[in-house]
């Protein structure tokens, strides 16, 4: 067993973190920032209050995907948090489309600092250090003193069905660090986190998902897709799928029997047809096997379904639901 396999299960089933201040953190003020929003995503940001937060795709006019966020709710501003180096372009894409709307947008990546916190008892220890009650919803998110340093505790099942992403100011992220330590959380790898995400099938913006996928082929459609939201760009692209057609291809996980990890980018090939392309991978600890997510051609994406490869079999699974 690896250092980082070994830091998986922590990861999974004690309580570990791990520094995630990289991440593009965007905040949403003005009184038309829902309202704004709602109109460029997948997902009902209207029907959030302060404290609820979703996952969200932003479309294009073309319904293709151009971002996969978290978006949290505050009591008055909006916070989008995905992959890092983001910012940029998401700000564009959004204030593009910001004419007299009463709508600021502000980049607080470099000035906010985050850590993940995961695992079955991380919420037992982030409770003993906070001084409020912990969000119970998935994405719920409060403010409190934790330690005694100010965070904002976002509760999310990233790499574990139990996680937190904590977010506090960057020069206190250390501070945080060594509180949670001193608690007896261990200190992980990005690579241990980063089996987890692939066991739980958290796909990222630039690695598992582009611009030229279509919001249903991610497989997050009750995560992150409302389907009687009305109208937003790219709505109707999205809604002609529903319920019209399908999309050629889904995001899946799958199990390998052989020992070699296949890259991201390899495909899985039948008579010169491709089954599926492989975006993210690792070895399972939880499985023994090589895992990854992948585009699978639609007839084939059931879970139990086999593609012969040359990794060995690859079976379709389904580790966690919801």
């Amino acid at each position: 067993m690896t250092a980082h396999t070994e830091q998986d299960d922590v990861l999974r089933d004690g309580a570990g973190y791990c520094d995630f201040s990289s991440r593009t953190q965007i905040e949403i003020l003005g009184a038309d920032r829902a309202k704004v929003l709602h109109g460029l995503c997948t997902n009902d940001i209207n029907r959030l209050n302060s404290g609820e937060g979703c996952e969200a795709f932003l479309t294009n006019i073309q319904g293709r995907t151009i971002g996969f966020v978290y978006v949290f709710c505050l009591d008055k501003s909006l916070v989008l948090e995905t992959v890092p180096g983001h910012s940029d372009h998401l700000i564009a894409s959004i204030d593009r489309y910001v004419i007299r709307e009463d709508v600021a947008l502000s980049d607080r990546s470099a000035e906010w600092g985050e850590l993940l916190l995961s695992g079955e008892q991380s919420a037992s220890l982030l409770g003993s250090l906070a001084d409020f009650e912990l969000p119970s919803e998935s994405l719920g998110t409060c403010q409190g003193l934790v330690a005694g340093i100010e965070t904002e505790v976002r509760r999310v099942s990233y790499c574990a069905p139990t996680a937190f992403f904590l977010r506090c100011q960057a020069n206190e992220a250390q501070q945080l660090a060594e509180a949670l330590e001193s608690a007896d959380a261990a200190a992980c790898s990005p690579e241990a986190v980063d089996i987890g995400r692939i066991e739980m099938g958290t796909p990222l913006f630039g690695q598992d998902i582009t611009d030229e996928n279509l919001p249903q082929e991610v497989n997050r459609d009750s995560q992150a897709i409302s389907f009687t939201k009305g109208c937003y760009l790219g709505q109707e692209t999205v809604a002609r799928i529903d319920a019209l057609g399908h999309v050629n291809r889904k995001l899946v996980q799958l199990r390998f029997a052989g020992e070699q990890v296949p890259a991201p980018g390899s495909p899985i090939e039948l008579d010169g047809k491709r089954l599926a392309t492989i975006t993210s991978s690792c070895i399972s600890e939880r499985l023994g096997r090589p895992l990854a997510l992948a585009y699978v051609r639609r007839g084939q994406e059931r879970p139990g379904n086999v593609l012969a490869s040359e990794y060995g079999d690859a079976t379709v699974v389904q580790l966690f639901t919801g």
